[in-house]
């Protein structure tokens, strides 16, 4: 990382770090470090439990009506493997890693995994070297509109609980998840992945990971069900429930996602 480098990304991160040494670790991956004991690895065990205080406190603070389960599954997405990634990436952390020669590859795009422990290793370097108050004045500008909307949302992401809802209520099945392709080298692998619910086969979505793909395959056939929308910015929600004197489906996904909640409202 060069000096210009450097000062941009503190630039980014708002503090000057008085040990620049610790800054360069957390960008340090494993496969060019002497050891791993030597890398950011470290740092972003963490950093994972400095950006997770941080988040759950807001959540206690902006919701004083939610039941812990209710946080966790808000926290839970604020603070997902996908979101650290979003936000690393963003960062421009992922070209800023110092990698080992096997890692780099002008075919593949890295990993987006690599910029989410770099995010978490970052904010365990601010922690260290400014404190709390440091790292939580980095963090909350780019928390608070994902708590928010992941408080609104009624899903929190996890588009596989309700689509399995579902179709256990609707069909008194389960849906199976298939991978038809994977592409990339092994450290960045990507997977389209399908899901069927008994006979019916719902369009197949590409992931980072297999995780991914299952979630964003599921989203695909809650979408074709009717049971999702996609709002202008592109974010997930519940569809509206419709008039009926049956329970529609809908109402049956709003059932494990839980519907709206005037007490979801941030307080002030």
């Amino acid at each position: 990382m060069t000096p210009a480098d450097k000062a941009a990304l503190e630039q980014r991160l708002g503090h000057e770090f008085r040990d620049a040494e610790l800054l360069a670790l957390a960008l340090r991956h494993a496969s060019i470090a002497e050891s791993r004991q030597k890398s950011n690895e470290r740092l972003e065990f963490l950093g994972d439990a400095v950006l997770g205080l941080v988040a759950c406190q807001r959540i206690y603070e902006k919701f004083p009506d939610l039941l812990e389960g209710e946080m966790t599954k808000i926290k839970s997405m604020v603070v997902s493997r996908q979101t650290c990634a979003q936000i690393g990436t963003d960062l421009g952390l992922q070209d800023l890693l110092s990698l080992g020669k096997g890692m780099k590859s002008p075919d593949a795009p890295l990993p987006p995994s690599l910029a989410a422990a770099a995010l978490e290793a970052v904010v365990a370097a601010l922690y260290i070297d400014g404190g709390l108050e440091v790292a939580r004045r980095f963090l909350l500008p780019l928390l608070d509109e994902r708590i928010v909307r992941a408080a609104s949302s009624g899903h929190q992401e996890n588009f596989k609980s309700i689509l399995q809802h579902h179709a256990q209520q609707a069909y008194g099945a389960t849906p199976v998840y298939s991978v038809l392709e994977e592409k990339g080298p092994d450290h960045a692998k990507h997977f389209h992945v399908q899901v069927r619910i008994q006979d019916r086969v719902f369009e197949p979505a590409w992931g980072a990971s297999k995780k991914q793909a299952e979630q964003a395959a599921a989203l695909e056939a809650l979408r074709t069900l009717e049971l999702m929308v996609l709002d202008e910015a592109g974010q997930a929600h519940l569809a509206k429930a419709r008039k009926s004197s049956k329970p529609s489906e809908t109402e049956t996904a709003e059932k494990v996602a839980g519907p709206a909640r005037e007490d979801a409202t941030p307080s002030r």
